[in-house]
């Protein structure tokens, strides 16, 4: 599933289609299509995992769940329907095996900004309000939960707790106030250094833990494990990785 970075990456390969009047739309998408046909694209916005395609009254938002995809200019070989074909007088955008729906009216009244890691609107002392209501929730658990960290997704979630040197099931309540600061930095930081490495072509060459088999650090074994409640799979040391419980 993509994470916040790629997402943004996503957005800005779009961006040149705000202002670009919609011709035709069609897709597997269980939407109106006839509604967007007409209706000029007024931004290109995201939220965490969602690309937001905004018009005057409504927003396409399009989740690419597990194995979602675009193309520009460009349809796939086996000429398979996308979930949404939008055309243009002069282009076309596709987006193939992902969920797609409208959001009506003001998209700032669906999501909250500070909300987002990405986001120059990120606020870090709301996340540490959030987490303190949380205090028995695992922290593997608590970093993928989008309502505080929108856009952290696994490999963030497995490369940051790295970074921290805190073992995934760890109690949130149980971190210090220092600690929990600490979380939420890097949570942000490493989702930048993603977007940087993600575009340079060399994110996976920059993993420390995640699908790692041994530790950098201390030179023992990572452990693999399917934690908390989420049931994803989590790659550390528990050497160096403190069980806050």
């Amino acid at each position: 599933m993509p994470e916040g970075p790629s997402i943004i990456i996503a957005k800005e390969d779009i961006a040149g289609f705000a202002g670009k009047k919609v011709i035709d739309a069609s897709g597997l998408a269980k939407i109106d299509f006839d509604r967007l046909e007409n209706k000029v694209i007024t931004d290109i916005r995201s939220w965490g995992k969602h690309l937001l395609i905004c018009f005057d009254d409504f927003t396409i938002r399009i989740h690419f769940m597990l194995f979602g995809s675009y193309l520009i200019n460009e349809r796939k070989a086996t000429n398979t329907n996308p979930s949404l074909r939008l055309t243009f007088d002069d282009s076309e955008l596709n987006f193939h095996t992902s969920s797609v729906k409208l959001l009506e009216g003001d998209i700032d009244t669906h999501y909250a900004w500070d909300e987002d890691i990405m986001n120059d609107a990120w606020d870090a002392e709301k996340a540490v309000e959030k987490l303190k209501k949380v205090p028995d929730k695992l922290v593997c658990d608590a970093l993928l939960e989008q309502d505080i960290f929108a856009g952290v997704g696994n490999i963030i979630k497995n490369e940051v707790l790295y970074r921290v040197r805190i073992h995934p099931e760890s109690k949130v309540g149980k971190l210090s106030k220092a600690k929990t600061h600490e979380l939420i930095e890097e949570a942000r930081n490493y989702s930048f250094d993603f977007l940087k490495w993600k575009k340079a072509g060399v994110l996976k060459k920059n993993w420390l833990a995640h699908t790692k088999k041994i530790c950098k650090r201390c030179d023992l074994p990572i452990i693999k494990e399917y934690t908390g409640v989420k049931k994803r799979r989590s790659f550390y040391c528990t050497n160096c990785q403190v069980l806050h419980s």
